[in-house]
């Protein structure tokens, strides 16, 4: 009898260890990235961040991220006052900005190109020039050094980010005594609602001038340089080309490990492969 209870409980002190070993042999991997991620600021570099978000949130579905708009002020106040994972801009902070923020990541850059159609004989605009025209001041290309000829501008639709940087950096947009961003472009401008369409009108039009995102441009029309300073993607990254600005994401607190993982995402191959999509990557 106590040779079958020995027996017995040799047995069940065998099941133990094996259990318990088949217990650490089984035991799950580390636990999957979670948490959430809150980008506040530039409706013009939200777009990009909603896409962004929305690959990493596929490959990682224990993420939220939280995009929120308001504009480039708003997020270096969110970044300053830490109520943001990360603010974003999309202009270069101005020094006393600067020294408030921390943390400054360049995930893309934008570069809009002026194009005019192919026959025209003017190579070279200020910014100032640009503006003009594009305000309606300046209407014949003689102004500029080109035929006597009526200006046709072709403009984007309101609402369109390319046009929204392309006035805001040329200062066809102002604020306003109330501070409020005002569209200056002429009422006279031929608008367009694609980027194919604004090159097309460029192109079989003569006279015509419009703009169109760098990435966009081919041997159909004629990029001018602006300031003595060819449009391509080098001279934007290099910050000679004057029609340019970064997309900023801004931090002053240590990054969570989601942060820090969505971050990693946006600089990597695949996150730079979308911001070529629409823009100039950075890495």
């Amino acid at each position: 009898m106590k040779k079958i209870l020995l027996l017995g409980l040799t047995i069940i002190l065998a099941l133990g260890s094996l259990t318990a070993c088949a217990a650490k042999t089984d035991a799950p991997a580390a636990e999957a990235l979670s948490g959430t991620v809150v980008i506040a600021g530039s409706t013009s570099v939200q777009p990009l961040s909603e896409e962004l978000a929305a690959a990493f949130m596929a490959a990682n579905p224990g993420v939220k991220i939280e995009i929120q708009g308001g504009g480039s002020g708003v997020g270096i106040k969110a970044a300053q006052e830490k109520i943001a994972d990360f603010g974003s801009s999309s202009r270069e902070l101005k020094d006393e900005e600067k020294a408030t923020i921390s943390n400054e990541y360049i995930i893309a850059k934008d570069g809009v190109a002026v194009i005019l159609d192919p026959t025209n004989t003017v190579a070279d605009l200020t910014l100032d020039q640009i503006k003009q025209i594009f305000t309606g001041k300046i209407t014949n290309w003689k102004e500029v050094g080109g035929a006597d000829a009526a200006i046709v501008v072709v403009s984007r639709e309101e609402g369109s980010g390319t046009r929204g940087a392309f006035v805001e950096i040329t200062k066809v947009s102002e604020k306003d005594a109330a501070g409020t961003a005002v569209d200056n472009t002429t009422k006279d401008a031929l608008v367009q609602p694609s980027t194919g369409a604004v090159k097309q009108t460029v192109a079989s039009t003569p006279n015509t001038i419009g703009y169109v995102s760098i990435g966009a441009l081919d041997d159909t029309i004629k990029a001018i340089k602006v300031e003595g300073v060819d449009a391509t993607e080098e001279n934007v990254l290099a910050g000679d080309y004057k029609i340019s600005r970064p997309f900023l994401y801004l931090s002053n607190t240590e990054l969570t490990p989601a942060a820090q993982a969505f971050l990693d995402f946006i600089l990597s191959a695949e996150g730079q492969a979308i911001v070529a999509a629409d823009f100039i990557p950075v890495q």
